[in-house]
């Protein structure tokens, strides 16, 4: 890039001006679709060497933005137009928000001079997604626009990572830099605090050691932080168990006897009797969400609590806190380590172990295919090493629970914000950024239709994403709720669906439909035999229920196992 004293940027354009910025804070790839105000960009991407992805849809490619931001821990970036390109992220946006996901969203707006007007094409983004992204800003003169998209990236990526929003009206690109350019950044109110109090350390280190029964819970923020070493050291050093939140899978061998797997509304039995009969538990880079505390009043009541998390408003948010902790989950690990003392865990951990072998993860082969079986099959066939996305509903929790993940971010899915779509479109951002890797998005019928047009996207650009719908024409998450709490009244919830197969091929991708056990070992591997993109239609037993369950208002222990029970 040019020089700081900004000598080379005279007369330099603004699209030109964001370009380098761009190259400078090493944007490989980008994802987006054009529009009238982003033309002047667009002009500047013809030649430029980041790679455009060109999407069917903006909240695809948002979605992509934020596949490739967690297979990576990069600011996943897109770029839309004004007005209903713009408001088309606004989904995409939410759901990386809520899942702390670092990306930036570059947005047109109308010219400066129109702003207000109702001109063609022009809607207030920067008010529409203030609830929804870390940050947002309006630039309305070439001479901030560098500033502001450092400030960006710098936001996007440090303390608790999120989205952020640079809306650029259209003759901020258009214009020339008369003189120096404005690129220091200014971000006086914002100081995220990344090391740990040591005495805070300490304490929580002192606490663990005098538990008899102790229990680390690990959420998202152990992946982001690049944590998991650290966490599988002091794991192994105090003989602690952990259990991990949907977006932690893979932060813990799930192999590792000290791992509970997942915990919550569909977790693990042995992870929630564990969480209601501990005398610590350790909060780390999670934050107590509903889906997985049940009833907080009665969520881990036995148990002292020690919170650690780089977000202070998250501390003490659902539940309270005994010993706050505040900073970076990975340099509060390595340096609680040292404090942390070898202990004889037994009893706790054959109590866990007797919760583990008594309620397992479960289900009864029948005479159609069961999706549990299916993504069993998956995870043999990959060696369990595949990066594995999905949509959102019955799917997601079947993965969760019957794949078995090893490494983090090997895991792409929508936690807080649910967002059903996710699947495909994330799927194929991080196939984008993990190229020479197995990617393969797990998805349900309702979920992936949603969004799957972006098949066309794979094809067109090469992209060898492999989808697996596990087809049970129900929307299906609905109809177990209104199985169970709604005297089987399907109400809207049942979902016929094309030839998906047939859709793939007409899309230019390779399509498969199998309904017989018997074809599913040579379909998954001929699937991964096939070059390009796959979609293989697996129809599945169409009313089957995931298990355990804590429905609404329930603590933890009380489970509905099902035929465990």
């Amino acid at each position: 890039m040019a020089s700081e004293s900004g000598s080379t940027f005279a007369g330099m354009s603004g699209a030109d001006l964001f370009h380098e910025i761009l190259l400078e804070q090493g944007v490989d790839v980008m994802f987006g679709y054009p529009g009238g105000v982003v033309l002047p960009i667009f002009d500047v991407l013809y030649s430029s060497p980041i790679r455009f992805l060109l999407t069917r849809h903006e909240q695809g490619a948002g979605h992509m933005a934020d596949g490739y931001a967690r297979a990576t821990g990069k600011p996943g970036v897109v770029l839309a137009t004004s007005g209903p390109g713009a408001c088309n992220l606004v989904t995409a946006l939410a759901t990386a928000h809520m899942d702390s996901v670092p990306m930036v969203a570059i947005t047109g707006q109308v010219r400066s001079t129109l702003i207000g007007n109702d001109a063609f094409q022009e809607a207030d983004i920067t008010g529409i997604t203030r609830p929804v992204c870390k940050h947002n800003t309006l630039v309305k003169d070439v001479r901030d626009l560098g500033r502001v998209v450092r400030e960006a990236f710098y936001i996007a990526r440090t303390g608790r990572p999120g989205p952020v929003v640079v809306d650029i009206a259209t003759d901020a690109t258009t214009s020339r830099l008369a003189g120096q350019p404005d690129l220091e950044m200014r971000l006086p109110g914002y100081k995220p605090r990344v090391l740990g109090h040591q005495r805070q350390i300490v304490a929580a280190a002192e606490a663990i050691n005098a538990a008899q029964r102790p229990l680390l819970y690990v959420g998202g923020g152990v992946v982001i932080s690049g944590a998991a070493d650290a966490l599988r050291a002091v794991m192994a050093k105090g003989k602690l168990p952990a259990t991990t939140t949907l977006l932690a899978l893979g932060a813990v061998d799930e192999d590792d006897p000290l791992c509970l797997r997942m915990l919550g509304m569909h977790g693990s039995a042995a992870a929630n009797y564990a969480v209601q009969d501990c005398d610590c538990l350790v909060a780390i880079g999670a934050r107590f969400d509903d889906r997985v505390t049940g009833t907080v009043e009665t969520f881990a009541r036995k148990a002292k609590i020690i919170h650690i998390d780089i977000d202070p408003t998250s501390i003490a948010k659902n539940v309270r806190a005994d010993i706050p902790v505040v900073g970076d989950a990975k340099d509060i690990l390595e340096r609680m380590l040292d404090a942390i003392e070898p202990r004889d865990r037994g009893p706790w951990l054959a109590r866990i172990a007797e919760w583990k072998a008594r309620y397992p993860f479960h289900y009864e082969p029948t005479g159609s295919i069961k999706p549990q079986e299916v993504i069993e099959a998956v995870g043999n066939v990959t060696d369990h090493n595949a990066i594995v996305a999905t949509g959102v509903g019955q799917h997601q929790m079947w993965t969760a629970q019957f794949y078995r993940f090893r490494r983090p971010r090997q895991v792409i899915t929508s936690g807080g914000l649910g967002t059903m779509g996710f699947g495909l479109p994330a799927a194929i951002g991080a196939q984008v950024a993990c190229p020479d890797r197995t990617v393969i998005d797990i998805d349900g019928d309702g979920s992936f239709s949603m969004t799957m047009v972006e098949v066309i996207t794979a094809v067109q650009n090469n992209i060898p994403v492999k989808v697996i719908v596990l087809n049970n024409g129900y929307l299906g998450m609905v109809r177990q709720w209104q199985e169970m709490f709604y005297g089987r009244r399907y109400s809207s919830s049942t979902h016929p669906c094309p030839d998906l197969a047939a859709m793939a091929r007409a899309f230019g991708a390779t399509g498969m439909t199998i309904s017989d056990r018997a074809e599913l070992s040579d379909a998954l591997a001929q699937m991964l035999a096939t070059e390009g993109p796959v979609v293989l239609d697996v129809h599945v037993e169409g009313e089957e229920n995931v298990y355990p369950m804590v429905a609404t208002g329930n603590s933890l222990e009380q489970m509905d196992l099902g035929r465990l029970a």
